[in-house]
C-alpha cells in the first residue's frame, strides 16, 4: 500500500510547478492577485501607478485633440471662405 500522506503533497507541488511553468510560458503573471503589492494603508501600488500613467496620457491626448480642433477650424475657414477674401489676407501678410 502507498503512503498517501507523502504522495498527496508531492503531487500538489508538481501540479503547482506545472501550472506556473505553463503560465510563464504563455506570458501570464505568476501571482494572480494573491500577493498584490499594497502599502500599509491597503492601497494597491500597481493600480495607483497605473492610474497616474493613464491620467498623464489622458492629459496629453486632450491637448493633442485641442490642437487638432484648432487646425481643423483653420482648414474649414480656408475651404469655405471666398477666394477674394483669402487673396486679400495673403496680400496683407506680404
Amino acid at each position: 500500500m502507498h503512503n498517501w500522506g507523502i504522495l498527496i503533497p508531492i503531487v500538489a507541488i508538481m501540479a503547482w510547478v506545472a501550472n506556473n511553468w505553463i503560465r510563464a510560458r504563455h506570458g501570464y503573471p505568476l501571482e494572480e492577485g494573491r500577493r498584490s503589492r499594497r502599502n500599509r494603508h491597503g492601497v494597491d501600488l500597481d493600480a495607483d501607478r497605473q492610474v497616474q500613467l493613464l491620467s498623464s496620457e489622458n492629459e496629453k491626448l486632450i491637448g493633442q485633440v485641442l490642437r487638432l480642433e484648432e487646425r481643423i477650424a483653420v482648414l474649414e475657414r480656408i475651404a469655405t471662405d471666398p477666394a477674394t477674401r483669402l487673396d486679400r489676407e495673403i496680400e496683407q501678410l506680404r
